[in-house]
């Protein structure tokens, strides 16, 4: 069984994503808050996190730092970020913590999903819908 975690404090990402991600064969994790996902990083050895960048803190990089501790902790983990306030700056920040991709918001469904297949975690095809 495959495992995701998906991070963001917009609880329509998380809802979407959620919905979008989850199979038989597939369990999704949602979390809010950067604390919720390290406990679930320490109990849960996942395939993929998908993580905003920018979630409830003051400095604006929560999803950064997140980024390099999954890296720390589980390697072999696979993580996207995402953004709704990017910059060329951020996204080489985040590729050289690890990312395995970057996306400014809003993020199309289908590209999205077509950049976690090769990962081996199968999903359904998107309709064209952009979050």
């Amino acid at each position: 069984m495959k495992k995701i975690l998906i991070v963001d404090d917009e609880p329509t990402i998380l809802l979407t994503l959620s919905h979008v991600l989850s199979r038989k064969d597939t369990v999704v994790i949602t979390s809010s808050r950067i604390e919720e996902a390290e406990e679930a990083l320490l109990r849960y050895p996942f395939d993929l996190v998908i993580a905003d960048i920018r979630l409830s803190g003051m400095y604006g990089i929560e999803g950064l730092e997140l980024l390099s501790y999954i890296k720390e902790v589980s390697p072999s983990t696979e993580v996207i970020i995402m953004t709704a306030y990017g910059s060329d700056e951020m996204r080489d920040e985040a590729y050289s913590r690890g990312a395995y991709y970057y996306y400014e918001k809003p993020i199309d469904i289908e590209h999205l999903v077509s950049k976690i297949g090769p990962l081996d975690i199968i999903l359904p095809s998107a309709q064209n819908a952009n979050l």
